[in-house]
């Protein structure tokens, strides 16, 4: 990869050897002592894996790569019972990379929005009051009410097998998103707990627009994830269905140490 850094570096070696050789006659008139014989660094190990995937059926049908896999995962995914309204809200394209993406972003401050793989919400927020005493309006929850019934219908079990039989590809796209030595299960199970962490308010959402947008006004609320404040918005009613689902989910697939259900 070329970048400034190589021309700097390239400047330093030729300085450098240009500065030895200067120097050699003045400062070592007699062979200098070989340098002391160093072992190589190890190897940096890699992370130990908390929630390993079973392994590959040697039986079952081959992969395709993963640059050719959205048309077959996407038909594979519309024929899980239950999924079959999810085919109007899909982005087809890359559509395991922008689920990795999503996944990984979850628990983060910012979702990765251009790499989402559904289509955005229809309508706008909703806000009750007038600025000044601003909160979340409970018709909002409306605008995700078509794609919270869809996950409330899933099968849990086939989603699980069908994210068992495409694993090495979910694996491979997040590598390719900059974790080479990760474990895209891991993260997943990291995600899933810190959706179900989400606090669950008793009053409405109390918001502030201190610039373009709205914000909740609670500062604990404002600072969480992306996850947890879309769990928020999404609310009670629907959140506790996305909830349900995902322990179901998370039975599935933590398969190792961090196996036992998040205390929420």
């Amino acid at each position: 990869m070329y970048n400034k850094a190589i021309p700097v570096l390239a400047a330093i070696l030729l300085l450098g050897s240009a500065a030895a050789w200067y120097w050699w006659p003045r400062l070592a008139p007699s062979a200098a002592p070989p340098p002391p014989v160093t072992a190589p660094p190890a190897p940096e190990a890699a992370p130990e894996i908390a929630n390993p995937m079973p392994a590959a059926d040697a039986g079952a049908t081959p992969l395709p790569a993963l640059a050719d896999s959205d048309s077959p995962f996407a038909t594979a995914l519309i024929a899980v019972p239950g999924a079959g309204g999810v085919r109007k809200f899909l982005r087809p394209e890359n559509l395991i990379r922008h689920l990795v993406a999503t996944v990984d972003s979850l628990p983060r401050r910012r979702l990765a929005v251009d790499l989402r793989p559904l289509q955005p919400t229809g309508g706008t927020l909703t806000v009750s009051g007038g600025d000044e005493q601003a909160t979340l309006d409970e018709h909002n929850t409306l605008r995700y009410g078509p794609l919270v019934a869809i996950l409330g219908s899933l099968d849990m079990r086939a989603v699980n097998s069908l994210y068992q039989h495409y694993y090495p590809l979910f694996q491979r796209a997040y590598q390719d998103l900059g974790y080479p030595q990760g474990y895209f299960n891991d993260r997943l199970v990291v995600a899933i707990d810190n959706l179900l962490a989400t606090p669950k308010p008793t009053v409405p959402l109390a918001l502030v627009r201190p610039k373009v947008f709205w914000e909740y006004a609670d500062p604990d609320l404002e600072t969480r994830s992306a996850g947890q404040k879309l769990m928020l918005r999404i609310g009670a009613d629907n959140s506790a269905v996305v909830e349900r689902k995902l322990r179901e989910l998370r039975a599935l697939v933590a398969t190792g140490a961090s196996a036992a259900p998040a205390n929420h």
